[in-house]
């Protein structure tokens, strides 16, 4: 007699499968298998190029659906055509779990709950890192990554380094990825992150076998170098282009500028001063040559002086893509006039450690007197237009 698996109809319903990368873990696969099939036939194994006995195995299995790869690709591209598959075959959403034995299957249930309530919801499971077993470098690289994933997103996560997840395939497979190994699962929650897709955590269980039984494919320093390169080149396109293009929708936005509004005519408490040094910080702040750090540096201050920290952070955009190109420009030139520098541009012809040092004091000192002169103006001017507009509004 058949039994059909307990959760069969939610997943069902939900369009769900759950997917499975492997490669040479067939001490464990099975096991892996035999858990899952008793929650949900949906089942998706991706055989990354196995060279163990894991073919034979998945024999056993017929009603899973198997992809295979020959040779290994790497588990990225494991993920990656898994959801092309998993979309092929009419799945919404995929629940990718490890087959090393780490993860419990009855944590579907928490899966499926979550998408009930919040349907393509990227999710990410939460472990339990301070418990017994748990490698000193798994817990220092999920640390590592969380801080990244939030600079890029602005988004908290307890463990971005879990390998139990919820993706919403069908908004997910047709993108094209750089990444092809163990980075691929930082690459594809920021992308999500930044093409609106929700990301949340779920708490899960995790188990950590004894040292002498792990088995581990990630390689330390090769991974942990190319996933330093992947954040690097996430940063660069979170500060040249998501972050500005998310502040001008957000400012021509319906609910963008009710904000703005509110921030400048609202808190009837708060002075024209107040409204209008914070705009005039925000331009400094923005302009000011410590690159990358103009928020870090900005938002403390704002919060200790009482500035109005959303006219803050607006003035300090000034800085965004391409009007960051203007205002590097203008550092440069403004600093070598006033260090009487003849050249406006320099010779790249001939590079020198001298010549960089020449730039580099003209851009900083230009760049600050441009930042003084620039929020000072800013102040006087929103000063004035202030004190002509709130006092018509009131009455």
């Amino acid at each position: 007699m058949i039994h059909t698996p307990v959760y069969e109809d939610r997943f069902r319903q939900l369009k769900a499968c759950v997917l499975i990368p492997t490669y040479n873990n067939a001490g464990t696969l099975a096991a892996v298998l035999n858990d899952v099939l008793t929650y949900t036939s949906r089942v998706i194994v991706v055989n990354d190029g196995s060279t163990d006995n894991t073919v034979e195995i998945l024999k056993g299995f017929p009603q899973v659906h198997v992809v295979t790869h020959s040779p290994n690709k790497g588990k990225g591209m494991a993920l990656r055509n898994g959801f092309k598959e998993a979309v092929k075959l009419g799945y919404d959403h995929a629940i990718t779990l490890d087959s090393d034995g780490q993860h419990y299957a009855k944590d579907l249930v928490e899966f499926l709950t979550w998408l009930e309530a919040e349907p393509n919801t990227l999710l990410i499971g939460a472990r339990n890192l301070d418990q017994e077993n748990v490698p000193g470098k798994s817990s220092f690289g999920n640390r590592f990554s969380n801080f990244w994933f939030w600079v890029n997103t602005g988004i908290r996560l307890q463990d971005t380094q879990s390998g139990y997840r919820s993706y919403p395939v069908s908004k997910l497979a047709g993108k094209r990825y750089f990444t092809t190994k163990y980075e691929f699962e930082i690459e594809v929650i920021v992308r999500a992150s930044w093409s609106g897709v929700a990301v949340r955590g779920v708490p899960v269980s995790v188990y950590y076998p004894k040292p002498e039984e792990r088995v581990s494919h990630f390689r330390p320093l090769k991974d942990f170098t190319r996933i330093s390169v992947l954040n690097t080149i996430l940063v660069l396109i979170s500060v040249l282009w998501v972050k500005p293009r998310d502040f001008v929708r957000n400012l021509f936005s319906h609910e963008g500028r009710k904000m703005l509004y509110r921030a400048v005519f609202a808190t009837p408490g708060e002075t024209n001063h107040t409204k209008a040094l914070s705009l005039g910080f925000g331009v400094f702040m923005g302009i000011v040559p410590i690159w990358g750090f103009q928020l870090a540096v900005g938002i403390p201050l704002a919060i200790l002086f009482r500035m109005n920290k959303a006219l803050f952070i607006l003035a300090a955009n000034i800085s965004i893509p391409p009007i960051m190109f203007i205002i590097m420009a203008l550092s440069v030139a403004t600093g070598k006039l006033v260090l009487g520098m003849d050249a406006l541009l320099p010779d790249f012809r001939n590079i020198s450690l001298e010549m960089v040092k020449q730039e580099g004091a003209a851009f900083f000192l230009g760049g600050t007197i441009l930042a003084v002169v620039a929020g000072a103006a800013v102040y006087l001017l929103s000063l004035l237009f202030l004190s002509l507009t709130r006092r018509k509004a009131s009455k």
